[in-house]
């Protein structure tokens, strides 16, 4: 989950292997666990978790899946304990960057992270060094590749929902709100029928740089890539204009 290209990162994770998707569906479990044990088994009491099964369903992550991870969160099935740490530093030529963790060893996350950065031209800074640097919101992303969906309907339905941003763009339609706002909006155009590519709550660059020199690009995307390979890593954000 990065950068500006999301559509492509979304067709991208689709095409995967099957290794690829057991990991993704490693990441959103301990995502679940994470939810459940702060605010409990019940969705339609835990906000959180109803957001993380969305997230899950969007992935294309069985029920029984889901079932078995919320299961084991609240101690039917045994638990494991996650941590939540959030790195930031700097990629090729000053890319920002943020990288959301969790993990059961700290220890090994950070010295993860922290090689990563020094292997691909960057430097991992201290806490608040580049999160100013970006603005949390709800992102929704409709499917539009067949052109089956009319623009100014999705637009006025995503609006009169709450939304506070519509772009159409080359094969989808992608919603911004505030994250206050995220469950109602995906709650009502979710009973209006329309079925979701993605939908979180994620952290948007306010400007972007870009990267000219192709060493640079290419050092950026196997930095990327890394983190994004690595079990404990979420999320990766950044202001680098692919």
């Amino acid at each position: 989950m990065s950068g500006h290209s999301k559509w492509s990162n979304i067709k991208h994770k689709k095409e995967k292997s099957d290794a690829k998707k057991a990991k993704i569906f490693t990441k959103l479990g301990r995502e679940i666990s994470v939810v459940v044990k702060a605010g409990g088994p019940d969705p339609d009491v835990n906000g959180k978790l109803k957001d993380v099964i969305a997230k899950a369903k969007s992935n294309n992550m069985p029920n029984e899946n889901i079932d078995r991870c919320i299961k084991k969160a609240s101690g039917e099935l045994g638990s494991d304990n996650y941590e939540e740490i959030i790195y930031e530093g700097y990629g090729p030529s000053g890319v920002a960057v943020i990288v959301e963790t969790l993990t059961d060893n700290r220890n090994r996350t950070a010295g993860d992270v922290r090689h990563y950065f020094d292997k691909f031209g960057g430097n991992l800074g201290q806490t608040g060094c580049v999160s100013f640097m970006f603005d949390d919101k709800g992102v929704i992303i409709i499917d539009n590749e067949e052109g089956q969906l009319d623009e100014d309907t999705v637009m006025m339905d995503a609006l009169e929902a709450g939304a506070e941003d519509f772009t159409p763009q080359d094969g989808c339609f992608e919603i911004m709100c505030e994250p206050s706002s995220f469950a109602a909006l995906r709650d009502a155009l979710e009973e209006k029928g329309y079925q979701f590519a993605s939908a979180e709550i994620e952290k948007i660059p306010q400007t972007t740089v870009a990267l000219t020199d192709e060493k640079d690009i290419t050092l950026m995307n196997k930095l990327i890539d890394m983190l994004e390979d690595n079990d404990d890593v979420q999320n990766v954000y950044h202001n680098w204009e692919e």
